[in-house]
């Protein structure tokens, strides 16, 4: 039996967000059975009510350097299972990458984007990220 973890790839627009709390979550609950990173089409900062949300469930995403896709794809790098956790159409931007080729898409609701207060922002951004780790619990059982 195959013991190597299963290479996962998030893709989002900015690698500040979505695809941040996607990776730290699977390599935590993944525990070992997978190897997470992620990347953006456009890479910006850290989204910092993104990162308060991961610190109030223990997780310092503080330190996490913003990547590009486009890096990955020149490198060649390959990876077995590739998920856009952005819309349909930052989607359809992304490139195709070597390996088993499954490709997944995730549209979660974009945290750079939410309006109202920074008490409301930070509440929604809790509802995302309370809705990636729903869905990454579910991809680990699927995957595993």
């Amino acid at each position: 039996m195959d013991n190597k973890p299963v290479n996962v790839l998030f893709i989002c627009v900015h690698n500040s967000a979505r695809s941040q709390m996607a990776e730290t979550f699977l390599n935590d609950l993944g525990k070992g059975r997978f190897k997470a990173l992620s990347a953006g089409l456009e890479p910006g900062k850290l989204n910092p009510l993104v990162v308060r949300a991961m610190a109030e469930l223990g997780y310092d995403i503080s330190g996490n350097s913003t990547n590009s896709v486009f890096d990955y794809a020149r490198d060649r790098r390959s990876f077995d299972i590739v998920v856009a956790v952005c819309s349909k159409e930052a989607q359809e931007r992304c490139p195709i990458f070597p390996g088993k080729g499954i490709r997944l898409h995730w549209p979660f609701d974009d945290p750079s984007s939410l309006g109202g207060s920074e008490e409301e922002r930070l509440a929604e951004t809790r509802r995302i990220r309370d809705q990636i780790r729903r869905t990454i619990l579910e991809f680990i059982a699927e995957y595993s």
